[in-house]
């Protein structure tokens, strides 16, 4: 087994992880249409909340509350939760014109959406249909949507939402128990790729030197 990994060599397939700045550059380029406002809900959603894509569509109109700062949405189930405990994860407002909570709410209020799946496929004619959007359909809208705005989404799936958010957080100095409680992480070995990977330019060797 050693020499089949010295010769193949031991590294993970993982997806890029849509970072913030992407993330804002992407959602220039979405429409205004009823598809555009469910896409930047689903994308800022799963942004904000460092959700898992199965996580992401399992949600329910029942699962939104809304609260002074933003809102908690409630997971009933999850990859690490199959005793279905459940957990709350809190979206509050956004600081820039990409709020999370405004994407939502506008969701809902164009699709006339209040009960059943909060995510949704959209027909060809513009309505949604009353039926719960699929894992894939995640990844093909975070395809879709970065190929518009002029990005190679080439090694991005639903995943990049996830990833996105725990390194963007790292690269801006958010301890990882901070992170954890917004991805719901179990410790911090399973953050480690991302906190690397974002701190790689924080405090660089060579950025010292040249």
């Amino acid at each position: 087994m050693r020499g089949i990994k010295r010769r193949h060599g031991t590294a993970r397939a993982e997806a890029k992880p849509l970072l913030r700045d992407d993330l804002f550059l992407l959602l220039e380029r979405v429409p205004d249409d009823l598809r555009g406002a469910r896409d930047r809900a689903l994308l800022l959603v799963g942004f904000a909340g460092g959700f898992r894509r199965s996580e992401l569509v399992g949600l329910n109109c029942q699962d939104v509350d809304h609260v002074k700062q933003g809102v908690v949405l409630a997971l009933r189930k999850s990859k690490t939760d199959q005793t279905a405990v459940g957990r709350k994860v809190a979206i509050p407002f956004g600081r820039s014109r990409w709020c999370p909570v405004y994407a939502l709410d506008k969701w809902l209020e164009q699709s006339g959406i209040t009960t059943g799946p909060l995510f949704r496929p959209v027909n060809r004619h513009g309505h949604s249909l009353d039926q719960r959007l699929s894992g894939e359909a995640v990844s093909l809208i975070v395809k879709e949507r970065l190929l518009a705005a002029g990005i190679d989404p080439t090694g991005y799936s639903g995943h990049s939402l996830r990833a996105g958010f725990a390194t963007s957080a790292a690269m801006a100095g958010v301890s990882t128990w901070k992170i954890r409680q917004q991805t719901g992480h179990a410790s911090d070995a399973m953050l480690l790729r991302y906190v690397r990977d974002g701190e790689l330019f924080v405090n660089n060797a060579a950025g010292m030197l040249l």
